[in-house]
């Protein structure tokens, strides 16, 4: 019992320095008591332990007064070296050298040290206990922040949330989120402060920065005195950087720890993912945009084409249109004009898809209006072209044959904008080509164009046709030209126009040998009936 316990022959006080020993709650007592002990028998003022923190002595405990909670050297005060501290006593010049020697090895000091050296273990103990529960905390962080930032496809959205979940977690004063586009950083989002709006991505400075963390280019976050920066990136690549600054503590502004940047790290892979997941949503309903824009553009295009040939007494007429992609730049019509005459287009819009089919559009509107106001001639075409400078990109023009036959006479009144030459097969194997009279639609405000005339015959054959036909290339690069074409319409110019029209592409599709159709194709066909035999 500690009652009974025979008095200790080390040390008067010894009884009750067992007992403070024996009482878990007294360990703060017994500390304090063998120092004020230590402080009595070695004639010290005051006294003190201090734990030795990266050169800065931190007290644990003390008696007496005047003893400062932290110092970084001995200056004023007596000292003796314990691993991992000191004890501190004033005054200085308490013990003499000889009894500092002898203090040195007493029972108090030792067991002074001893205490000490419990304390450390305690202390690093729940240091480790502290980063266990930190980390324990920083991946339950890390989880919440994963799932609210991969909870949105909107992009816009979730930039501002990884910039404003990553300023929080790293509890940073400041933050941007930089995207990788075309070579080079662009500032996405911003938080707390300036930041540059670009940043080279062949920077040596930042790549070493963000490697290694050192010294930040200037422009980064300026004004801000710790930074801290991760790439962010997925397995094809890079994608933008995370950067923070200034970690704000109950002691104010500091440096960013060790740990830090793996936290971020890990921040940046789940970021990473959520925006190369919201990048590809955005791709998918921007594909899904055009492609009802696409499929509305088609629409259209099938809207304004004919839906058939008017019926000439004495002629049959017929068109065919098989465009590159799901909307193309050619354009054909066939219509009556008023006198009894009728009209036949080929039209070539440069480029292909949208663009090129709004053109076509335009062409088409514009067309049909002048005809209803303007006789066929050189005024038409003038009017409309300047219509098309007007009204289109000047990368845009147009090439275009515009026929009008008056099935009476058999006279052709033809106008070539910088298109193919037609073809007018006469009855006994000849041809009269219909040459180009002029510049291409929308080049220039002021272009003039000539108009001309052929007789069709009975018996003959005409071909009006795009670049598509003609310039249809085999895997060898060998176009299909216009003399091969020819040769089929020769070949072939008896047959029923339906037929003709049919056995044309057929021929031109065997001579690309199942290359894909390069450009739009577009036929048109007019053959005037043979007289009786």
């Amino acid at each position: 019992m500690a009652g009974s316990a025979p008095a200790s022959p080390v040390h008067p006080a010894w009884d009750e320095l067992l007992a403070l020993s024996r009482d878990e709650t007294g360990e703060r007592q017994l500390l304090e008591r063998l120092l004020d002990l230590w402080r009595q028998e070695h004639g010290a003022s005051a006294a003190g332990l201090y734990l030795d923190h990266s050169g800065t002595l931190e007290r644990e405990a003390a008696v007496g007064d005047g003893l400062p909670l932290a110092v970084e050297g001995t200056d004023g005060l007596g000292s003796l070296a314990f691993p991992g501290g000191r004890l501190l006593y004033a005054p200085a010049g308490a013990l003499a050298p000889d009894a500092a020697e002898h203090a040195a090895s007493d029972p108090l000091t030792l067991l002074l040290a001893t205490s000490l050296k419990n304390c450390r273990l305690k202390q690093e103990l729940k240091e480790q206990q502290f980063q266990v529960n930190y980390r324990v905390v920083e991946l339950e962080a890390l989880y919440d922040v994963g799932l609210a930032v991969a909870a949105t496809l909107d992009l816009d959205r979730l930039s501002e949330e990884i910039l404003l979940r990553a300023v929080s977690l790293l509890d940073a004063r400041r933050g941007a989120l930089y995207l990788l586009e075309d070579g080079r950083y662009r500032l996405d989002r911003i938080f707390g402060g300036e930041a540059a709006d670009w940043l080279a991505a062949d920077d040596p400075e930042l790549h070493a920065f963000l490697a290694s963390g050192g010294e930040a280019p200037v422009t980064l976050l300026p004004g801000a005195t710790y930074l801290l920066g991760v790439p962010i990136e997925v397995e094809s690549g890079r994608r933008g950087l995370l950067v923070v600054g200034d970690k704000e503590s109950r002691r104010g502004v500091g440096p960013f720890l060790g740990s830090d940047r793996r936290t971020l790290s890990l921040f940046a892979n789940q970021a990473a993912l959520a925006l190369e997941n919201a990048r590809l949503h955005r791709q998918a309903l921007e594909k899904e945009r055009l492609e009802r824009e696409m499929h509305l553009a088609s629409e259209i295009q099938r809207q304004i084409l004919p839906k058939g040939a008017p019926v000439v007494s004495g002629y049959d007429l017929m068109g065919w249109y098989r465009p590159a992609r799901q909307v193309g730049g050619d354009y054909y019509d066939l219509f009556p004009v008023r006198g009894g005459r009728t009209g036949l287009v080929v039209g070539d819009v440069s480029g292909k898809g949208m663009p090129a089919a709004l053109m076509v559009s335009t062409l088409h509107s514009a067309l049909r209006l002048l005809f209803d106001h303007l006789e066929f001639g050189p005024e038409l075409l003038e009017r409309l072209n300047r219509h098309i400078v007007e009204s289109s990109a000047a990368n845009k023009f147009i090439t275009m044959l515009l026929t009008e036959i008056d099935p009476r006479t058999g006279v052709l009144h033809y106008m070539n904008a910088g298109h193919n030459p037609g073809i007018l097969l006469r009855r006994d194997g000849s041809v009269d080509p219909l040459g180009a009279g002029g510049l291409p639609l929308g080049l220039m405000p002021d272009a003039r164009f000539q108009s001309r005339a052929l007789n069709v015959e009975p018996g003959d054959l005409l071909c009006i046709y795009s670049d598509g036909i003609t310039e249809a290339e085999s895997p060898a690069e060998e176009e299909f030209g216009m003399e091969r074409l020819i040769d089929v319409l020769r070949r072939e110019r008896e047959r029923p126009l339906p037929e003709l029209i049919e056995t044309i592409p057929q021929v031109v599709g065997e001579h690309s040998q199942g290359l894909p159709q390069g450009d739009d194709q577009t036929l048109v066909l007019m053959r005037r009936d043979a007289l009786p035999s």
